[in-house]
């Protein structure tokens, strides 16, 4: 199945959505999605009412709108149907009814729409946050955010306004042609002999004029990206002399863009020519067949007039189903999409806070664990790998990029599991743990800290959901980041922007530290924390790391080996197994060693720059 166009905002076209065929597979997803309606069925079934009595009184507008003519012109009629007036008041009345009817209607549907949308949404959302890490290996932001967006939106309008529409649709043509046979059958033999011929014609000139519409929106959203692309990367462009390259080929999209237009333009003028002659004109003839009939005396003028209304009410209701057929399709494509999702296998994890935390020790042993990525099953991260810490130990990890220092971090989070050998928490199988109270037991200080776009309180007490002002502060103190935040007018409730924009890369690490002494972990790793501080920076947040690490299983990635001389054992990995493991200074005396040689060369390479 084709995946949707993205944009440059990672959002997915509306009109890329997949359509799918009807079969049953598809109509048992498309079912089992329509079981969200059953909350609020009695509410469906009065919009449905209110839509079906709207439908059956707007097939009496035309009928009274003839009998009001034929009052005004023939002598011959007696009782209701001889008074202009009662006429006249009988279709404001209907008028009335319809409006008000149509009003209760849409609020039925919206109503019904809106929170059905609500509840599938959040129960996506619910089930995507619970899927494994391999899931988010696999995705793109962008994808599932289309899922939650665009996917559940067709979902939605297809269930409420699609459905209604194509039920008052199936209404005005089935009782449009029952009232034109009643009218004149003559004339409903000539009008059905040609109308459906020109809907269809219609229908395939319109799809054809959206495709032409839809492929020069992609060329210039390409044309776009050429101009972006430049002028993002204008310092590389102009240092290599590639102006002229980057001209040509906005000149060609551009001219893409050109070429597509004009074949619109052709389109669209064969379908106004084909509006003015064939639809037009077919009007034209029933009108003058119809006029034969009424100097025939077989038809009145009024009839006539009811006629062509009944009409254009089932020449519309035909040109609408080839949409609603393309709505439902898209729908069901939709579906398909989202039931991807519906059938992932989820983490099993608590859905609200933790009442009762688990309490752990912190000791961590590997045995002889090996690890390879679903995506990257030819690859072995990890081989063979034992090692052990005992309850407040800190253990530093160290290693070439590629050596698998961040997958061991990531199976000590359970974020997967280990293809072969054991993982022991406090002498008990990782997996016998509950996923929710063991992770609860855990904070992770990373390299870069990506802080959610609310204040710094609320960024803080994500450590620990609820905590008061109070506990916040004194955490911030303990991560030495109150020295900064109280320098802020609005201190902790100091807005940090999208992502932590506006606080330094030293700023956000105290944050997520102060995050971390918030949570009280028993379990306590670092991943590259202090790499990327300038000096002062990175003295205030090691001196931070150091007060947060007393008392607890740290597990330290680092390359900056000077950061780690004090660690109780330190673990040499190199493509993905322990080469050495032992202290700083039993790993020095090794001759030739691994990280003997990473400790000399950073040494030269620090001399080098001084």
């Amino acid at each position: 199945m084709a995946r949707p166009r993205f944009n440059s905002n990672n959002k997915a076209d509306a009109n890329d959505l997949p359509k799918a065929k009807f079969n049953r597979e598809t109509l048992q997803k498309a079912s089992f999605l329509l079981s969200y309606l059953r909350p609020y069925r009695a509410i469906f079934i009065t919009g449905m009412v209110l839509l079906v009595l709207g439908s059956l009184l707007s097939l009496a507008f035309p009928f009274l709108m003839g009998k009001l003519i034929d009052a005004s012109l023939r002598t011959d009629l007696t009782g209701f149907w001889a008074n202009i007036n009662y006429i006249a008041g009988s279709l404001l009345a209907i008028l009335l009814v319809q409006a008000t009817i149509s009003f209760f209607r849409i609020y039925t549907f919206v109503q019904v729409g809106e929170r059905s949308l609500a509840d599938l949404r959040k129960d996506s959302f619910g089930r995507i946050v619970r899927m494994p890490m391999e899931f988010f290996a696999r995705r793109r932001v962008g994808e599932l955010n289309s899922r939650i967006a665009a996917d559940l939106s067709q979902i939605q309008d297809t269930m409420t306004t699609t459905l209604a529409e194509l039920i008052r649709q199936v209404v005005t043509l089935v009782g449009g042609i029952a009232l034109l046979a009643f009218t004149s059958g003559k004339l409903t033999v000539m009008m059905l002999s040609v109308f459906p011929v020109l809907v269809v014609l219609a229908v395939i000139f319109g799809k054809a004029i959206r495709k032409v519409a839809r492929d020069a929106q992609d060329e210039l959203a390409e044309s776009n990206t050429v101009v972006e692309e430049t002028l993002q990367a204008i310092a590389s462009v102009k240092a290599y002399t590639n102006e002229w390259y980057e001209a040509q080929r906005y000149k060609e999209r551009i001219g893409g863009v050109v070429k597509l237009a004009l074949k619109g333009a052709v389109y669209r003028g064969a379908f106004a020519s084909f509006i003015i002659f064939a639809l037009l004109g077919s009007i034209v003839a029933v009108i003058w067949y119809g006029s034969t009939l009424v100097s025939e005396g077989e038809l009145t003028i009024g009839a006539l007039t009811s006629f062509i209304l009944y009409s254009t009410f089932v020449g519309a209701a035909m040109g609408s189903f080839a949409e609603l057929y393309a709505q439902v399709q898209k729908a069901l494509g939709a579906t398909e999409r989202v039931f991807e999702i519906l059938n992932e296998t989820t983490e099993d994890v608590a859905m609200e806070q933790l009442k009762a935390p688990l309490a752990l020790k912190g000791d961590i042993e590997f045995k002889s664990v090996q690890f390879r990525y679903a995506s990257r099953p030819e690859i072995t991260v990890l081989r063979d790998l034992s090692f052990h810490i005992l309850p407040g130990e800190k253990m530093a990890v160290v290693g070439p990029s590629g050596a698998g220092k961040s997958t061991l971090v990531s199976l000590v989070q359970a974020f997967y599991q280990a293809e072969a050998g054991e993982l022991l928490v406090d002498g008990q199988p990782l997996n016998s743990y509950d996923l929710s109270a063991y992770r609860a037991n855990l904070a992770v200080v990373p390299q870069d800290v990506v802080l959610f776009g609310g204040s710094i309180y609320e960024n803080i007490a994500y450590g620990k959901p609820g905590a008061s002002e109070a506990e916040v502060q004194a955490a911030a103190e303990k991560a030495n980041a109150w020295s900064f935040i109280s320098d802020f007018p609005e201190k902790l409730q100091t807005l940090v922007g999208e992502r932590g924009v506006k606080l330094s890369g030293g700023q956000r690490q105290r944050i997520a530290i102060a995050r971390a002494v918030l949570r009280n972990p028993a379990i306590l790793i670092l991943d590259e924390a202090t790499s990327s501080l300038d000096s002062e920076s990175e003295r205030l947040v090691q001196e931070a790391l150091n007060a947060l690490m007393v008392g607890r299983t740290s597990i330290v990635i680092a390359h900056r080996l000077s950061t780690i001389r004090d660690a109780d054992k330190i673990l040499v990995l190199d493509k993905g197994a322990a080469v050495e493991f032992g202290t700083h200074e039993e790993l020095m005396q090794v001759e030739g060693g691994l990280y003997r040689n990473l400790k000399l060369l950073q040494h030269d390479l620090l001399e080098s720059e001084r």
